[in-house]
């Protein structure tokens, strides 16, 4: 992916694709605006201004309510009008093609468009074939990035733990098909944490990950040691068209984060889950619900992300 394609020959974020090629100045100031919109989140009323009069489109070709709601309530807080297109009532499903879609809807002055797709790349298909004043937000493409889903963890990593640079974080669970792992590898590396481990079976590492700066465990127990904030993934069984687990007992038996497995970790240490949960799969409900999880509050920073990269996307950002 080129940088070019995310930035405007001025330098401003045009689209937020992946985070691979954005400068570690653009991911800063993603937080340090979202911190922002939090303080705004605080109040009576949450309403900005900021996008008054710009369309905004949710595209969600693959399901994800957690994702498509928070998209809804940020721009909404930021004054958009929110267009909510489910694909499968719409023209896509009689034969339209994708990019007829987007040129249908952007013929409808739309301003910003929320893609989420099946496909790695979708997203960055579109932005390359929107005009200059259209703007494109990743929300999730294939096994390739989900970059807002990163960003808000970085977010809430940092609302817990300060600085990145001293910190051990330790991701578990199916690094193979997870679009989320490789945007907060990425992410986690520019922002200069001391150290990315990944744990996994062998059947869901990806082949050479090592290449992106991360120490790989098949081991829970010394993948966890003395680490400050562990990140648990979902296994995502709907990519899964072959036996990568024995069973998903043997599975939680062996990588399910238990308050027994927890005890590794340093004290202090955060439990974070970009959802959906499956408990006594990937964790139990007695550490998902424990005073060490930050899960719900991944939530609502969400919003605040959100509010931060479509605002920066549409110009806006410098008003906050």
């Amino acid at each position: 992916m080129s940088r070019d394609l995310q930035y405007t020959d001025n330098g401003k974020l045009r689209h937020f694709l992946t985070i691979e090629d954005l400068r570690k100045e653009t991911l800063e100031q993603i937080l340090s605006t979202a911190d922002k919109f939090t303080q705004f989140g605080q109040r009576e009323i949450k309403k900005l201004p900021l996008l008054r009069g710009h369309t905004v489109v949710n595209l969600f070709f693959e399901n994800s309510s957690r994702t498509r709601t928070t998209f809804e309530i940020a721009a909404k807080r930021l004054s958009a009008d929110v267009i909510n297109l489910n694909p499968d009532t719409s023209s896509t499903s009689k034969g339209e093609t994708l990019l007829d879609t987007v040129d249908i809807l952007e013929a409808m002055h739309t301003d910003l468009f929320i893609i989420r797709h099946a496909k790695s790349g979708v997203a960055e298909l579109i932005a390359q074939h929107v005009p200059d004043h259209v703007h494109i937000i990743n929300a999730g493409d294939g096994q390739h990035a989900h970059p807002t889903q990163a960003m808000l963890d970085m977010f809430t990593i940092r609302q817990y733990k300060g600085s990145f640079h001293e910190l051990r974080v330790t991701i578990v669970g199916d690094i193979l098909h997870s679009r989320v792992a490789r945007s907060q590898i990425h992410a986690l590396n520019s922002l200069g944490v001391h150290e990315i481990r990944v744990v996994a079976p062998n059947s869901l590492l990806p082949a050479q990950i090592e290449r992106l700066g991360v120490h790989t465990y098949t081991d829970l127990l010394q993948g966890l040691d003395g680490v400050d904030v562990i990140i648990m993934l979902r296994l995502q069984k709907e990519r899964m068209h072959n036996a990568y687990i024995p069973s998903e007992q043997e599975y939680f038996n062996l990588y399910g984060l238990t308050t027994d497995s927890l005890a590794a970790a340093a004290d202090d240490a955060i439990i974070m889950h970009p959802g959906p949960i499956n408990r006594g799969l990937e964790i139990s409900s007695e550490v998902a619900d424990g005073p060490r999880s930050v899960i719900l509050p991944q939530v609502t920073n969400g919003i605040a992300v959100r509010m931060a990269v479509m605002a920066m996307t549409l110009g806006g950002a410098s008003d906050v």
